[in-house]
């Protein structure tokens, strides 16, 4: 039976460039897989052709050699089929590719190459402020436990006037490999993670980490307006990296705590204040205070109602990098009296005869209301 055409195998075009190809290859692979599908011989068969055709089409030579000749280019020499070495290193790459970001991989190393040291990991710092100082800015100084680099061998991990060797395990490559089932697999040198190298003798102050624990005080500038959940990352002030790697990020996470009077919703506040009745019935005015370190007068119209707002314009929060500031609202709680003397209750008793339906419209219009359903 004749071969299928590899460009046809694979799903593509002839001039597929090499991204389409392994793309292809990638769909197909996954599919088809032997692990995937187990005790199908024929998804064992597709799995072994997509593999042949990827195989020659990813190489540059075969490729050429194919499309002039076709598949008799490749009858009198080595097939591109199979098991053999030239499939394990493709399917190593393919493995890489797809599994990689699963497997912690950063990328590929070449032989002999080692690995790129490791970042240092980022580090997160809860700061507590108040409602104030989210509202004037503030430089705070914060006290991080961190790893810092090693000041006795300057990061490198290894004792001062002492050298390195090729490490035993994967003779300087900085991977091993290990076969699983079908695939062959590359993997970081556990021995030597993947540097390709050892030490001779590890520092003595680090113990060949190439950092150290330290405290660390730093400066963060908290900008005005600053809300509460808001991250601010310090670049580079994480912990050290491994053995001279980068450093990591510090992250603080910003929390405001509750105010006594105030409540914050974005840029603006709000303020629940109780007056009294009479205030409410015949008028009056009162201050609060603000977060400016002011005072702001508080008008009360005669005949507020419970809930009513006075709304007091840019008394509330600076915006985030803005010019712009938010407003005030005071929420007027009109409180009932209680324990009232007896000439108060004279007084109340005497209002409440004189009541009529212009001086509480409200109570008075719904009692008409529920009247009239009764009286239907």
């Amino acid at each position: 039976m004749a071969k299928q055409d590899f460009y046809e195998v694979l799903g593509v075009a002839k001039g597929a460039d090499d991204a389409t190809l392994k793309s292809a290859y990638r769909k197909l692979a996954m599919k088809h897989h032997p692990d995937r599908n187990p005790g199908d011989t024929a998804a064992e068969a597709k799995f072994k052709e997509i593999s042949e055709a990827y195989d020659t089409l990813k190489d540059p030579q075969k490729r050429a050699a194919y499309d002039r000749f076709g598949h008799a280019a490749f009858e009198n020499g080595r097939s591109g089929a199979g098991f053999g070495p030239e499939f394990s290193s493709s399917m190593s790459d393919i493995f890489e590719d797809i599994f990689g970001d699963f497997m912690g991989g950063g990328g590929r190393r070449g032989a002999g190459g080692g690995a790129s040291r490791l970042r240092g990991s980022d580090l997160r710092y809860n700061l507590e402020i108040s409602l104030e100082e989210s509202f004037e800015g503030r430089t705070v100084e914060i006290d991080v436990p961190t790893l810092v680099g090693c000041t006795t061998c300057e990061g490198s991990g290894a004792k001062p006037g002492t050298g390195t060797h090729t490490c035993r395990q994967c003779n300087g490559h900085g991977k091993v490999r290990a076969a699983q089932g079908f695939f062959t697999i590359e993997r970081t040198c556990p021995v030597c993670q993947g540097r390709g190298e050892m030490m001779d003798q590890p520092c003595t102050d680090c113990g060949g980490q190439g950092r150290r624990q330290e405290n660390r005080k730093l400066s963060v500038d908290v900008p005005k307006g600053i809300e509460d959940g808001t991250r601010i990352r310090l670049a580079n002030e994480g912990e050290a990296g491994v053995r001279g790697g980068p450093p990591g990020d510090l992250y603080i996470f910003v929390s405001i705590k509750p105010h006594d009077l105030f409540q914050r919703d974005g840029a603006d506040l709000f303020a629940r204040i109780p007056i009294s009745m009479s205030t409410a019935a015949l008028g009056g005015e009162f201050e609060v205070p603000t977060l400016d370190t002011l005072r702001a007068k508080v008008k009360v119209p005669a005949g507020t109602q419970p809930g009513q707002r006075v709304r007091l314009k840019g008394k509330g929060m600076p915006v985030l990098r803005s010019k712009d500031i938010g407003d005030l609202y005071v929420q007027l709680d009109i409180e009932t009296p209680q324990n009232l003397s007896r000439r108060q209750r004279e007084l109340l008793e005497e209002f409440a005869r004189l009541e009529t339906q212009e001086t509480s419209p409200t109570s008075d219009g719904f009692f008409d209301k529920l009247k009239k359903m009764f009286e239907a």
